[in-house]
């Protein structure tokens, strides 16, 4: 199979960026053709404020892809960030060449300004099926009023002319949650299959998560992380015999590490290697994040492991690491993100019979949903879906003009 793979890379590489490497990387393995076309962001001011402007409507972003489509001649096209360099102009560009199309919806930025959901702090669906101009009055992208008003025009415009409705053949909502998001801003469900991500296998650990006194947190400090609940909820446990360990950089590192919380360390940003072997000496994984997430590599990663999570309560992190519901056995305590239930569930983790339990209950659910087996059988499925039903659609056609 010929795979054609669109991305936009971010400045500041994430899970976005790993999730694009990493499915290339197994189709190759696979004995797949993958031709990769790759835009990044514009650094320099001005560079980027014409790309914004461009951002709704890109004539060259889409005469580029329909030389790449016409010279790489992909059975497929799996779209991932378009955001902003890029454009959605691509996707016109796509259907004008023919070109069977899959997205992954890795955030909501199809129908948000910012594409978190994410609003002083909390949580928002203002947008989400209505207007995205809300997004503007908020200055919702980079607190700026002039590229909340690109962001939403990109969004405004495309939902207009139909680029996403008649452009793409099979959303990729990475969970159930992200898929209801997706529902509830319009999008068809006929055309929306969950398919998460997949993530290595780290091995066995060498030890019970019990046999370690080490919570571990990996991932940006930022705010939409929930840095500073995780401080306040782990400054309330009192006196404890585990350290907390924080992994990743991020513009809220001097203001977190000036809290000086007792038990706590950062170590900054480290290599997945280094992230891996943590996980596998871990006793439990903490990630309150504060937004919508739409999957958490990381808390697949850490039930890859072996390792216990707390996770906020109804989200997609909850999916991941336990089915959907609240409370399963691989998850100690969905925590929300109030300190007190945040700070009751790092006190259950101190119990070594629940943090055993849950980490065997994760490595198993690991193994079951979220292995590069597992994720190649489904990403194969998903392209030969769309072509076989755009093969059928032009058999219809040409029957249909034969009649005539």
């Amino acid at each position: 199979m010929r795979i054609l793979q669109l991305h936009t890379r971010y400045r500041e590489a994430g899970g976005e960026d790993r999730v694009v490497a990493a499915e290339a990387e197994l189709l190759r393995s696979a004995g797949h053709e993958v031709e990769q076309v790759v835009d990044d962001n514009p650094i320099s001011p001005i560079a980027a404020a014409v790309a914004l402007l461009k951002a709704p409507r890109n004539p060259a972003s889409r005469r580029a892809i329909e030389r790449a489509a016409g010279t790489f001649s992909p059975d497929v096209a799996h779209v991932h960030n378009t955001w902003y360099a890029m454009s959605p102009s691509v996707i016109d560009g796509l259907r004008a060449s023919g070109v069977p199309t899959v997205m992954t919806v890795h955030n909501y930025r199809l129908m948000c300004v910012n594409g978190m959901l994410l609003r002083d702090g909390r949580p928002c669906e203002d947008c989400v099926g209505g207007s995205p101009w809300p997004g503007i009055r908020h200055r919702c992208y980079r607190s700026s009023a002039v590229a909340s008003t690109a962001a939403a025009a990109t969004i405004s415009y495309n939902r207009r002319r139909n680029t996403w409705a008649d452009g793409v053949d099979l959303y990729l909502a990475p969970t159930e949650f992200v898929r209801g998001r997706l529902l509830d801003g319009g999008f068809p469900a006929d055309r929306i299959q969950v398919k998460p991500h997949f993530v290595e296998d780290p091995g066995p650990r060498p030890t019970p998560p019990s046999q370690s006194q080490t919570v571990l947190h990996v991932g940006r400090l930022s705010p939409d992380k929930g840095g500073h609940a995780l401080l306040d909820a782990w400054a309330a446990l009192g006196n404890s015999d585990l350290e907390l360990v924080c992994i990743g950089d991020g513009p809220l590192w001097d203001e977190l590490t000036r809290r000086r919380v007792p038990r706590v360390r950062f170590v900054g940003s480290v290599s997945p290697v280094e992230v891996r072997a943590w996980m596998l000496r871990a006793r439990v994984l903490v990630a309150p994040s504060a937004w919508y997430e739409t999957f958490g590599l990381v808390v697949a990663e850490a039930m890859a492991a072996g390792l216990p999570v707390i996770v906020p309560r109804g989200g997609a992190l909850a999916e991941v690491a336990a089915g959907g519901a609240a409370v399963e056995p691989n998850n100690l305590e969905t925590a929300a993100s109030a300190g007190d239930q945040l700070t009751a569930s790092l006190l259950r983790a101190h119990d070594d019979r629940i943090v055993d339990r849950a980490g065997a209950c994760g490595r198993a659910r690991f193994s079951a949903h979220y292995t590069a087996t597992v994720g190649l059988t489904r990403l194969v499925d998903s392209y030969q879906s769309v072509i076989t039903s755009a093969a059928a659609a032009d058999t219809s056609s040409r029957a249909g003009r034969a009649r005539q």
